[in-house]
């Protein structure tokens, strides 16, 4: 069967404290920070989101923007596996696909209309670098996209992977009030890659204005300084 091409328009982007790719949550809805969806403004219009308040939580597709590559390859190897394992693409997240397209459940926490920007989503939990470009909006339907009974496969061996954080009131105190759960729970989330063990190294990662610093030594993560 001959290929067809087509073409997809962003119609978003997304206005995150995520500024580079180290540090995002490796999921959605693994931490309580806010995010922003702000619509391009050709679609601007109040009609196209009718009743989505009506929504706790929505499906964002999106474009993994500094990941496209010219050629793909069928197997990843996941971090969290240690970096040396290999599993097919489609059995991954991975943003290296044929088509690198991303899909994230948020919740929807409110639409603020605003002067020069039209309705802007207010979400929580988003897993994306901010400027991402969104291409989908969908309302999470949980008659349909809750499933108890699934099984996640090698990720439920390494989902609950966590690390115990020692943040000096010194330095989260850099940090706004009502970012610093967000902040400290992205940390615990391990940022590193799986295969780096090394206790010595200081590790860097852009959060919002600053740039946060760490070591890791076994499972605790102590944050050394906050940058501005």
């Amino acid at each position: 069967m001959p290929q067809e091409l087509f073409s997809i328009k962003q119609i978003a982007y997304v206005r995150s404290d995520f500024k580079e790719k180290f540090g995002i949550p490796r999921q959605s809805g693994r931490t309580p920070l806010k995010s922003e969806i702000v619509f391009l403004p050709e679609y601007r219009n109040d009609d196209a989101l009718r009743a989505l308040d009506g929504f706790s939580h929505i499906w964002i597709l999106f474009d993994f923007s500094e990941s496209h590559q010219s050629e793909w390859s069928a197997t990843v190897r996941p971090p969290r596996l240690g970096g040396n394992t290999r599993v097919g693409v489609f059995a991954s997240r991975s943003p290296f696909r044929p088509n690198p397209i991303g899909l994230s459940c948020v919740r929807l926490l409110g639409i603020e209309k605003r002067k020069t920007e039209g309705n802007v989503l207010i979400v929580e939990g988003a897993d994306l670098l901010d400027g991402t470009p969104v291409v989908d909006i969908k309302p999470y339907l949980p008659s349909t996209d809750c499933r108890p009974d699934a099984v996640g496969g090698y990720a439920d061996s390494v989902n609950h992977h966590r690390l115990e954080v020692c943040f000096p009131a010194e330095l989260i105190e850099k940090i706004p009030q009502n970012k610093r759960a967000g902040l400290t729970d992205c940390l615990a989330d391990d940022p590193r890659p799986s295969y780096q063990d090394d206790p010595l190294r200081v590790y860097g990662m852009r959060f919002g204005e600053k740039e946060i610093k760490f070591t890791v030594n076994k499972d605790i993560l102590t944050v050394i300084d906050v940058l501005d």
